[in-house]
Formats: C-alpha cells, structure tokens, sequence
C-alpha cells in the first residue's frame, strides 16, 4: 500500500509553539509576524558583522545592516556566510568547529567587503531585531501569512468545515496540538487539509473488493528562503494517528522557486486546482476513475504505451511499483495512473518527479 509521510515528518518535529489548531489561529500568528517585519535591499559592503560581548560563550554574532542590529537566527547565518563566500559553505566549518566569534566575524567581514562585488546587493528580512534571511536580491518573498489566508477563503477555519484537519483512520477528531496537521514558524509553514466526509467510491479497489478515497492536499511555503513554495493533491483511505497517509494514489505536486513571479504562478496554476477540490463534486472524480478502470491496454504494446509518455526509463520502475502495490501486471490506464505516482516518489530528481506525476494526470483526464 502507497504512503506519504511528509505530514508525519511535520508531526514528530514540530514543537508546541509551531502548531496551531485552526487556520485561524495560525493565520493570526503569521500575519502578526508579517506586520512586524521589514524587507530591504542593502549592499554587501555596508553590512557589518560583530561579536556579541555580552555572550559568555564567545560565540554570539550581531549583524549590522539596514542601520539595524540584528541577531542572526541559525537559517539566517548559513544564507550570510553564502553571501559572503558563495564558492564555499563556512557555516559548518565555523558551526562544527566552535570558532569564537571574533574570528568569525572577521572573516565575514573580510569576505564582505572585498571578495564581492561593489554592486552586490542582498535582499534582508529582519523581525524583532532578529536577522530572519539574508537572499539574493532578486528573490521574490511570498508571505506565509498571504498563503493561509489564501486558504482560510476556501476553507474555513480547516476544523469544521468540509475540508478539515484530517482524523485517525477515517474518524473525525477534535483538534488539538498533539494531532494537527497545521504548521507553521519563522522559517516555514505546512498544512494538510482533507474531505474525508465526502468520499469517492472505487468498484474492485483492491483484492477484488470495492472501496472509497478522500480527497486531499499538502500545501507549504518558506517566506526565508528554506524550501520552496508548493502543494500537493492526492487520494487516499486514510491518516493513522502518527499523520501517515495510507493508501494514497493519484499524487500530483507543484513547485514554484521564489522568484519574482512565483506568486503570479501560484495563482494561474494552483489556485483553480484548490478550488476545483473545494467545490467540485467526488462524482466527476468517480466518473473519471471509473472511465480510467475500464478503458483495458493491450499486454502486448504495454512497453511501448508507457515509454511515449513516461520516457523508456520510466516503464520497468512503473511496472515494478504497480506489481509490488497490487500482485498483478498492470492491465488498465486506472493502474497505469497509480503505478506511474507510486514510481515517481522514488525519484530524486523534483523536476523529473513532477514531470511523471503530471503525465498521468493528463493521462487520467483523457481517459475521462
């Protein structure tokens, strides 16, 4: 059986202060931060790194730019000394090493001012006096606050509407801070929301037995620069209590970099798609699976079916993953579908991954 563990990642590592048990709450949280924050370009050459005098560990840092002085946060200082040294990474040499942090800060210093450019600029995000990210100039921030916001116009709050904060094994719970699935910090947010009241019905789903799926979805974002913006939307039987998801088909993902038109993209290409799985009924989604379950592919041309549109070395990983899920070759465009997801999360490539995913959306939309 297919799973996603990407909430149950979020689950075992987020702290009590990082997880909120409502859209509400966590749209309040980020938009506070938002308010509280400031966006401004400065030279490289103007930014002054100092030690903190009052660390008795001789290891605190200042970071003088913007005519503030900021305390870099563990994300911020490894996104300073990369523009300070882009051929190299001295965050961990320094980390590991525990270097003191006058010889720290003069090597920041020295790598500042005269190992870059007289133009180069960075693109500085500071809040409460702490240096958040320090990214290119050209780095176009999407604010956490913008996508949950985003979210709460579709869905609600996430806990008592349709689509809601997932239950254990199909069961609706009451949400608390030990079984959320809403996330977020001042480095990142991640939520997963599902329609688990509204399930899809699947003939012969597996062992020759009917069944049903929900419908649901990932969404992420890092206003800091850590990960990209993206989403994802799948099928499922259900979440167990540690936020796994069991039993997932259908997995398509959207990954913007933050640039400045990523959230433009996310808008044209994402959003229809969110409003498509907040209104749109499980019957078309029935209809397509079962157009897709009876459409039958010729045993004898399969290799050559999979290679047009998955590429020649997709088709063994396809069959592969189908015969390890269900204990039979792949006979329908329905299996092709779920073979095709279930290789692609194998893949280290996010391109290529994505890539897959799409060409069995399009090939399950067809055969609706």
């Amino acid at each position: 059986m297919a799973f996603l563990t990407q909430a149950s990642q979020q689950w075992f590592t987020r702290p009590a202060d990082e997880r909120f048990v409502s859209l509400d709450e966590m749209s309040k949280a980020m938009n506070g931060l938002c308010d509280r924050s400031l966006s401004f370009v400065e030279n490289t050459r103007e930014i002054v790194v100092v030690p903190d005098e009052n660390d008795t560990t001789n290891q605190g840092l200042f970071v003088y730019a913007g005519d503030s002085m900021l305390a870099p946060t563990h994300h911020s200082f490894g996104q300073l000394c990369s523009r300070a040294s882009p051929s190299a990474s001295p965050a961990s040499f320094f980390r590991e090493n525990s270097m003191p942090a006058p010889l720290v800060a003069d090597a920041l210093n020295y790598s500042l001012r005269f190992r870059r450019g007289a133009q180069d600029n960075v693109f500085v995000l500071a809040t409460d006096d702490k240096l958040r990210a320090m990214t290119s100039a050209t780095y176009g921030r999407v604010w956490n606050a913008e996508i949950i916001d985003l979210l709460k116009d579709r869905f609600g709050d996430g806990v008592t509407g349709d689509w809601r904060v997932p239950g254990e094994f199909g069961k609706k719970v009451t949400v608390d801070r030990e079984n959320t699935t809403l996330y977020a910090s001042d480095r990142d947010m991640f939520v997963f929301l599902a329609n688990e009241g509204h399930r899809i019905e699947v003939p012969d789903r597996r062992d020759g037995k009917s069944g049903s799926l929900a419908r649901g979805f990932f969404v992420w974002n890092s206003e800091v620069g850590d990960k990209t913006l993206g989403a994802g939307f799948f099928l499922f039987d259900y979440v167990c209590c540690n936020r796994i998801v069991w039993g997932a088909d259908q997995f398509h993902e959207f990954r913007f970099r933050h640039t400045k038109g990523a959230f433009g993209r996310w808008m044209d290409q994402v959003m229809p798609i969110l409003d498509k799985f907040a209104n749109g009924s499980p019957k078309s989604v029935q209809r397509t699976i079962q157009a897709a379950r009876r459409r039958k592919l010729r045993t004898d041309n399969l290799d050559q079916f999979l290679a047009n549109r998955f590429g020649r070395g997709m088709v063994q990983p396809i069959k592969t993953a189908h015969e390890a899920d269900e204990g039979r070759p792949i006979e329908t465009v329905w299996d092709v579908t779920v073979a095709a997801t279930a290789a692609a999360r194998s893949l280290p490539n996010t391109d290529r991954r994505v890539e897959v995913e799409r060409a069995a959306g399009r090939l399950l939309q067809r055969a609706g």
